[in-house]
């Protein structure tokens, strides 16, 4: 993830309440109407759990090789 992505994932949580599990998050933004793929696969590579604030879904965002 690059510090761009990082704040893209940032701005598609906005708002949101946690904690939140993968789904709950990916719902969330898409139901906030974010299109860019980018975030969009960023939120789906997440790993399946619960997380307890936006900074912890930014962290869990698996890294580009």
């Amino acid at each position: 993830m690059t510090d761009r992505d990082d704040l893209r994932v940032r701005k598609a949580l906005q708002g949101m309440p946690f904690p939140a599990d993968r789904t709950q998050v990916i719902s969330y933004a898409t139901d906030r109407g974010e299109r860019d793929e980018k975030t969009l696969a960023a939120l789906r590579a997440l790993p399946d759990r619960t997380f307890s604030t936006a900074d912890d879904v930014v962290i869990s965002v698996p890294q580009r090789p």
